[in-house]
């Protein structure tokens, strides 16, 4: 089954704000907090912050934590570099994606997202 989208309201820094253990979002600062990234393709405006972030997600690979994929409107090298190091390390590629604004807007919450499709497919 293809993973599911789930859409931020802002932005986020692995570093801080995602527990690698568990997947949760912990960031006390955002709106979504409590909320679990694992599997899931997290849509989202932008990274945020520290460059530990990449560490972060490759952790999160390591530990089978990790979002399905990223999908953003602005590009994140730092996010970039995480998910080539798990790719290296532990041969599982998240995929991160930079989408116009207009793609991006269109991705509902909850939204089943085709990751082998090339570019997103979706499916209602």
């Amino acid at each position: 089954m293809s993973p599911r989208a789930l859409v931020l309201a802002e932005g986020l820094s692995l570093w801080g704000g995602m527990d690698p253990a568990t997947g949760q979002l912990i960031d006390s600062h955002h709106p979504q907090r409590g909320v679990n990234l694992t599997g899931r393709v997290v849509v989202m405006p932008s990274a945020r912050g520290s460059s530990s972030s990449a560490s972060v997600l490759a952790e999160a690979v390591r530990v089978g934590t990790a979002p399905a994929a990223f999908v953003m409107s602005e590009p994140d090298l730092i996010l970039a570099i995480g998910s080539a190091v798990a790719e290296e390390l532990y041969g599982i590629r998240i995929p991160i994606v930079v989408l116009p604004r207009a793609g991006y807007d269109a991705i509902a919450d909850g939204q089943q997202i085709d990751l082998e499709a090339g570019p997103f497919a979706s499916h209602a």
